[in-house]
């Protein structure tokens, strides 16, 4: 009988012991879990903070066709003036556009040959003009709309950029010339008669109404 009971006594202890051990495992593998959980959270969280944060360099875009090629032209925000200007002549008659003698310049030239009174030019604004137009090939004058009306365009907008900015600033009852590089002209493509491919031209135009952008 006591042999009896001691073993009964053996046995209840190691089951104590053994259910105090699967209650300790069980623990430690709760809190193994937890820990790998939450290292889990950090790694994905510090990973997302990292690409959110990363910041992506700047590119340039230019696009391709099988014949041309699209680029961005950037507009200086002052121009030098003409070196050799046409005579400033009358507001309100036809003037006379001189081609300036020797090389044509590789960067935009504007001058004020009459100085307006009226309400100023911004981009975006829509204008009434007439112009005279002369070309470093031709040296000569190749297109002028004094004997037609007047143009109507957008500053900032049309084929000739240098044209379009060229307005900028510019006063109702002003008188203003223009030397525009291929640059910011009609490029290496030729604008019709009088103009050659890679052509300079001199514009000198009136500027006769501003109707400011909406």
């Amino acid at each position: 009988m006591a042999t009896t009971k001691r073993e009964r006594q053996k046995a209840a202890r190691r089951e104590r012991l053994e259910r105090l051990h699967r209650q300790q495992q069980r623990r430690k593998n709760l809190r193994r879990g937890i820990i790998v959980g939450i290292v889990a959270v950090l790694v994905v969280g510090t990973a997302a903070f990292l690409f959110s944060g990363k910041k992506t360099p700047p590119t340039t875009t230019t696009t391709t066709t099988s014949s041309t090629t699209t680029t961005t032209t950037t507009i200086p925000k002052s121009f030098a003036p003409v070196v050799d200007p046409s005579p400033a002549g009358t507001f309100g008659k036809a003037p006379t556009v001189v081609v300036p003698p020797g090389t044509p310049p590789t960067t935009m030239e504007l001058s004020n040959l009459i100085n307006g009174t009226g309400a100023v030019a911004e981009a975006g604004d829509s204008v009434e003009v007439r112009y005279v137009l002369g070309t470093y090939s031709s040296r000569k004058v190749v297109q002028s709309d004094w004997t037609t009306a007047p143009d109507n365009f957008t500053v900032g907008t049309g084929t000739i950029v240098g044209f379009g900015y060229g307005l900028v600033g510019m006063r109702v009852g002003g008188r203003r010339e223009l030397i525009i590089p291929p640059s910011l002209g009609y490029g290496n493509g030729a604008g019709g008669t009088g103009i050659a491919a890679n052509d300079t031209l001199v514009f000198v135009i009136d500027l006769l109404k501003v109707t400011p952008a909406t």
